[in-house]
């Protein structure tokens, strides 16, 4: 017997994608993810431009991550022209990056995944139970977008981060009510992790290769060399000796694999791979909840990114109270021909641009890897492993299905910028 079953949208995510299960003799035979959405060709779009225009295109990218399309695409600019910027310039984009980092994990954990374990369709459907937690996220995503909005210029598509330093510096005062914004955040985030630790997650345990950036004394954000649990130590020069980026004829998406295989990057990986970073105050919680890294299950990707709302938040607190920031000029420079690269860590792992430029500074070319393009693959062998699972359980469809969708919104997936959400084609036999 051959049975179809398509699910037209996968919701709670970002974007649209499809995903095609074939069952034969109660076995799965056929498992395949892709983005369905129509390709946008913003490596295309950028060739031709000059060096000062590349920030701004490469942000419509996606509105989630704005911010790390613009830290990463200025920091591959300036290293292809050699430009080394200040440490408050480091400081401020650390900023803007951190408010980015607590509203995207905020909106996720609560609007996208909580609602899966607590036994609702959509957020709004918790509000009038859960009224406490909505307003809790609400108070995240707004700290989150004010430090965007402040140290940015706008929440969306920051605009005073420019090649070589910023066009404009908060005043105190502004950095006073982002420090309040912060403290009375703090204890949000804590309550958050508390949450999610306490949630019970499905047992999925399939070792994959975990890649994020390393931190010598914290967790990863915008530097540092390349590292993976399976011995991978590299620069973010080198990611096109280890990363090779494929086509499947049902996805408008690529698929970055690793020497011919899948591999995780995001949250869980940071987690995994600077877990021994982490402060005393967050270690404690996770001890008293029974909550252990590294970690093969993905699902743990929502304490990962519970963990990182606590760990920025204290850390954007640091960077405010330690600092006095003030406007500098920023120093010449001269375009010259070359390639710059650059890997920073965004919400859903490490995001990859790599510009040419010629010697009047134009784009000759551009690639940009992003965290969903890495993860698309490991999504799929994770997807083929759980629904074999649920089969040799007899679960019915409707149950594999919800199932489904929610491993795959624990990888906080943007489908939109890896080209929406969810359709399932069965197919049994």
């Amino acid at each position: 017997m051959t049975k179809k079953i398509t699910l037209n949208h996968i919701t709670k995510v970002e974007g649209h994608a499809q995903l095609d299960l074939e069952i034969e003799a109660g076995k799965l035979v056929k498992c395949e993810l892709g983005a369905v959405e129509g390709s946008r060709f913003f490596e295309g779009i950028v060739v031709g431009r000059k060096y000062d225009e590349i920030k701004e295109i490469t942000s419509r990218i996606c509105g989630i991550c704005s911010v790390g399309h613009c830290m990463t695409s200025l920091k591959a600019t300036e290293n292809a022209f050699g430009i080394k910027v200040s440490k408050q310039t480091r400081l401020l984009r650390e900023l803007m990056s951190i408010g980015e980092r607590i509203r995207s994990h905020a909106t996720h954990l609560y609007f996208l995944a909580l609602p899966d374990y607590l036994g609702y369709e959509s957020a709004i459907e918790m509000a009038p139970k859960y009224k406490k937690e909505i307003e809790r996220a609400l108070h995240l995503m707004k700290t989150g977008n004010e430090i965007v909005r402040v140290v940015g210029g706008r929440q969306m598509h920051p605009v005073s981060s420019v090649v070589g330093g910023f066009t404009h510096v908060p005043s105190k005062k502004d950095f006073d009510e982002l420090l309040l914004f912060l403290k009375e955040s703090k204890p949000h985030a804590l309550e958050t992790l508390n949450l999610f630790c306490k949630l019970k997650y499905p047992l999925l345990e399939l070792e994959s290769e975990n890649i994020a950036l390393k931190s010598d004394d914290g967790q990863p954000l915008l530097n540092g060399p390349i590292i993976s649990n399976k011995g991978l130590n590299t620069t973010e020069n080198s990611y096109t000796q280890f990363i090779e980026e494929r086509i499947e004829k049902y996805s408008t998406a690529k698929f970055a694999v690793k020497d011919g295989k899948s591999y995780v990057t995001g949250a869980i990986a940071r987690m995994n791979l600077n877990y021994q970073n982490l402060s005393v105050e967050i270690k404690d919680l996770l001890t008293k909840n029974n909550i252990e890294f590294p970690s093969n299950n993905v699902f743990y990707n929502n304490v990962a990114q519970a963990i990182e709302l606590v760990h920025w938040t204290n850390n954007a607190i640091r960077i405010i109270e330690e600092n006095n920031f003030y406007y500098e000029p920023i120093d010449s420079f001269k375009p010259r021909a070359g390639i710059g690269r650059a890997a920073t860590e965004v919400p859903r792992g490490i995001l990859f641009h790599e510009y040419e430029f010629d010697e009047n500074g134009y784009v000759k070319s551009c690639n940009i890897i992003t965290p969903t393009v890495q993860n698309l693959r490991n999504m799929e062998d994770q997807i083929r492993l759980y629904v074999s699972n649920m089969l040799k359980e007899e679960r019915n469809e409707n149950y594999i299905t919800l199932e489904v969708e929610k491993l795959i919104r624990a990888y906080d997936p943007c489908f939109s910028c890896s080209a929406h959400f969810l359709k399932v084609n069965w197919n049994k036999k």
